[in-house]
């Protein structure tokens, strides 16, 4: 679809289309007034709906200047988000930690969550390592995201992996809901999307 900022909503982030190595992205950044982590915090396409498909999209974070000290380059993707943003699922990673020393950053590289009672802190309570995984990345590095959506079900590959890298077999919102599709980072990130293709299923 075409990068074009009439195309997005700001959703408690702000947008801009930006040139990054020679070519256009949409760049976002979190509102600094949303303190909480896992909130609704992305550039919403307008005028489309999703439920089950394929979403495809090329990432590269970069922190902040002032970002805290727990940030990670948290950036990703938000769907089926509901008209007022008040639900929706994600998929998002943590660049920091593909690179990380620590075995258990490495092994939260990656994380489901759902907007708004389901966010990462509920799921390493309830289910411990069951929605998080590690996956090669790192900062300031062009990254695939491809997730694949069918009823309750999403898959998640990076860099035209073969097999997903993290598989969801219970998304929270169940299998009916369909809602938009956002461009989603969290606290400290500067984050930039490319080749954003969207193929609802027929």
């Amino acid at each position: 679809m075409k990068l074009e900022e009439s195309n997005f909503t700001a959703v408690q982030t702000s947008v801009s289309i930006e040139k990054i190595e020679g070519k256009k992205a949409v760049k976002v950044i979190k509102s600094k007034a949303v303190v909480k982590d896992d909130e609704a915090t992305y550039a919403k396409v307008n005028d489309l709906k999703f439920r089950d498909g394929i979403i495809e999209v090329e990432v590269l974070s970069r922190l902040l200047p002032d970002a805290p000290e727990h940030a990670r380059g948290f950036i990703g993707l938000a769907f089926r988000i509901d008209d007022d943003n008040s639900k929706f699922e994600s998929i998002y990673i943590r660049p920091t930690n593909g690179i990380a020393d620590d075995q258990l950053r490495r092994n939260r590289s990656i994380q489901y969550f759902s907007y708004p009672d389901f966010k990462f802190t509920d799921s390493r309570k309830s289910a411990p390592g069951v929605y998080e995984t590690y996956a090669d990345m790192a900062l300031n590095r062009w990254i695939k995201l491809k997730i694949e959506v069918k009823g309750a079900k999403a898959k998640l590959y990076i860099d035209n992996a073969k097999q997903p890298n993290l598989i969801v077999n219970d998304l929270k919102m169940g299998a009916g809901p369909s809602g938009f599709v956002g461009l989603f980072v969290d606290i400290g990130t500067e984050g930039y999307f490319r080749n954003l293709k969207i193929y609802p299923a027929q």
